[in-house]
């Protein structure tokens, strides 16, 4: 005899629907994965197939490329299936090398970095 109810049962197959589709997951630390559900359990952790790292920074992007991959649970937001047919991407957006992208990353660390120091810098000024 189980304790669980069937609500609490529904929702941990709820995620049997998307086994072996292509699905995009949102992580607590901002990270979109992409790939193929291969596995998952009651506690949300879930095994990805083909599995790679979406960064987007500004207009460019890259697809950095994980393999098999394994996520906890407590560690994801939202998981969603993607559409094969569709572009994932507006068609804006270009396609760089992950080395590129992550100097594009860093660049944009550093300047939030300084403007947040500025700000610092500039407390004791009221502007409100």
């Amino acid at each position: 005899m189980s304790w669980a109810g069937s609500d609490e049962i529904f929702l941990s197959t709820s995620l049997a629907g998307f086994l072996d589709k292509k699905l995009i997951v949102l992580l607590r630390d901002g990270r979109k994965l992409l790939g193929t559900l291969c596995s998952f359990d009651q506690f949300a952790n879930v095994v990805l197939q083909g599995a790679c790292e979406r960064v987007i920074v500004g207009e460019l992007y890259c697809d950095v490329p994980l393999g098999l991959y394994v996520i906890r649970g407590e560690n994801v937001v939202l998981i969603g299936e993607l559409d094969r047919e569709k572009d994932e991407l507006p068609a804006h957006m270009t396609c760089v090398s992950e080395t590129e992208i992550r100097k594009a990353e860093k660049a944009e660390r550093e300047a939030r970095d300084l403007k947040g120091s500025m700000r610092k810098r500039m407390e004791f000024l009221d502007f409100d």
